[in-house]
């Protein structure tokens, strides 16, 4: 990656983390932490890797991606709008009573979302389906997954594992948003996942482990990933959950709490350098 487009990306990754706290403050309500989290995935795979944009969006030779993690949508969301999908005052609704942006994205109604994902574990089938379907089809689209850790738990995930991995899905390009934390706690607290780069090699993955907030390490792991044959690939994220806000970093209380102004304000200082 050179290094202009890695200053871009950062530079993006900074003002979603503004513009997403600012939002959140705003609404009273939605998922900060999980959505700081999995900033540099999705920004990585909408301006650098994944070939999808508004004027392809129902080209079937598209990239597909499918946050199955759906409660971070609120990033998803500024990823969209900035991509041109929807107008970025569309961003103000979030979560009002008939908007398109609802607390967990919904494809009958958002314009670029791929798969309505809520309950964990859920999106994972889907976007296996959509990966089969584009095979089947003879297209050279890649679909790309990404998942929470709490919601490995889910009995689900692993099922479509040992079918993708049965399937030989090459073009099923998993990523695990790797930040130890989930709704009530630590993971391992709630749920310990043990070795979980172990795990998904018994599964028949070819896996990736890399730094979850360096774009650049993201993107090579996914032109890696391209590379292999006959076998799904996982990149394991290493993340922070509520990265780049100090008192959220980490802190399981902020998956989905309300920011008030006094944290409001902490926030915004420190994401404009003060911390």
């Amino acid at each position: 990656m050179i290094k202009s487009k890695r200053a871009e990306l950062d530079a993006l990754c900074l003002r979603f983390r503004k513009e997403l706290i600012t939002l959140l403050h705003k609404i009273q309500t939605g998922h900060p932490g999980g959505s700081l989290s999995v900033c540099e995935i999705l920004t990585d795979l909408y301006f650098n890797d994944a070939n999808i944009k508004p004027e392809n969006a129902q080209d079937p030779n598209r990239d597909k991606i499918v946050l199955c993690k759906g409660h971070a949508a609120p990033m998803l969301y500024l990823n969209l709008a900035e991509k041109g999908f929807f107008p970025k005052e569309e961003l103000q609704t979030l979560r009002q009573m008939n908007s398109r942006l609802q607390g967990h994205p919904n494809a009958l109604e958002t314009p670029g979302v791929e798969a309505s994902t809520g309950p964990l574990g859920a999106g994972y089938p889907l976007a296996l389906g959509i990966a089969l379907a584009d095979r089947m089809d003879g297209r050279d689209a890649y679909t790309y997954a990404i998942l929470g850790d709490g919601e490995i738990n889910e009995g689900v995930i692993w099922e479509t594992a040992l079918n993708a991995s049965k399937q030989k899905v090459n073009r099923l390009i998993t990523i695990l948003d790797w930040n130890g934390v989930q709704l009530d706690g630590t993971n391992d607290e709630i749920m310990p996942l043990g070795d979980v780069e172990l795990k998904w090699k018994a599964f028949g993955y070819h896996v990736i482990t890399v730094n979850g907030h360096d774009v650049e390490e993201i993107s090579g792991a996914i032109e890696s990933a391209k590379t292999i044959k006959g076998q799904p690939t996982i990149i394991l994220a290493h993340t922070v959950k509520g990265k780049g806000v100090s008192f959220m970093e980490g802190n399981h209380a902020w998956h989905g709490a309300p920011i008030d102004d006094e944290h409001f304000e902490q926030a915004m200082k420190e994401l404009e350098g003060n911390r």
